[in-house]
């Protein structure tokens, strides 16, 4: 890093492919989506850029509004199961015995080796009437005499948590582990020596120190909850759709890409507020650190 300091040209050797590829297929592609969601449909097929508002005042319709609104919602409701599952998960990784760790964290992330597609088929293999929970069910209330009505687990807002869940658990439990590795263990025997109940043991050692993990946890499970399209599409019903079943429809079926635009946008928009708020936080939080 020095060196590249000391030769600024060969850092613009290294920077400038990278820099011209993002240029050319992120940031080029998505200037032009941002200027769509400016124009008007004419026709079936044709588009013509008007600078109007037209797209965003209709988003912003009670409609697309409550479909923003249960999107965050279903979001927000998997970001803090995968944080209550995720937490004991990623302690009992860090407290493992050092041989049985890299065992462990390769079970976290086995799931990735597997397509979502593929891995979603499965989950409604789990979930559907039929399916391995409600045969588990049904013969376990057989063994007891009990009557037994199959759970509706499938084609629903609950499908769609759990789907979620299952897919973005991962993204939680890694960041957490990776925070929590480098806590100081002598601190959590201190407060139990000092009489602190392993719950306040927890709730003023762990969590704190925890907290850089816990933010970033939050965000990866958070924004791309609130962007997903095929866990959602897949298992949930006409009621359980977010807002990015909503947005494909528009380029597809219902061909208007200005108001397609326009809603993707507003994601993105949501999405970067989500990432201003976890920068207010990380800055409020050295600022109680540091001296």
């Amino acid at each position: 890093m020095e060196r590249l300091k000391r030769h600024p040209v060969g850092f613009w050797v290294c920077s400038l492919p990278p820099s011209l590829w993002l240029l050319a297929f992120f940031l080029v592609p998505l200037g032009f989506v941002w200027v769509l969601g400016f124009g008007e449909k004419r026709g079936l097929i044709d588009v013509e850029i008007t600078w109007t508002l037209e797209n965003y005042i209709r988003a912003l319709d009670p409609l697309y509004l409550g479909i923003f609104a249960k999107s965050i919602w279903i979001s927000a409701v998997t970001t803090v199961i995968c944080l209550v599952v995720g937490l004991p998960v990623a302690l009992g990784i860090v407290f493992a015995p050092p041989r049985w760790k890299p065992v462990l964290l390769l079970l976290v992330i086995l799931p990735f080796w597997t397509n979502l597609l593929i891995r979603t088929y499965a989950l409604i293999a789990v979930l559907r009437t039929r399916g391995y929970v409600n045969f588990t069910l049904e013969w376990g209330a057989d063994a007891l005499g009990l009557p037994f009505e199959p759970l509706a687990l499938l084609y629903n807002n609950t499908a769609v948590i759990i789907g979620l869940v299952y897919v973005h658990l991962p993204f939680m439990v890694l960041p957490l582990y990776a925070a929590l590795e480098r806590l100081d263990r002598s601190l959590i025997e201190a407060a139990l020596d000092l009489g602190a109940s392993q719950l306040r043991a927890f709730l003023t050692i762990v969590v704190p120190l925890a907290m850089p993990g816990i933010i970033t946890g939050v965000i990866l499970v958070f924004i791309p909850s609130l962007g997903s399209y095929l866990t959602p599409d897949l298992l949930g019903g006409t009621d359980s759709q977010m807002i990015s079943n909503v947005i494909e429809r528009q380029f597809k079926k219902a061909n208007d890409w200005p108001f397609g635009a326009a809603l993707s946008f507003l994601l993105m928009y949501v999405t970067f507020g989500a990432l201003a708020i976890r920068a207010v936080l990380a800055r409020r939080r050295e600022r109680l650190v540091s001296p």
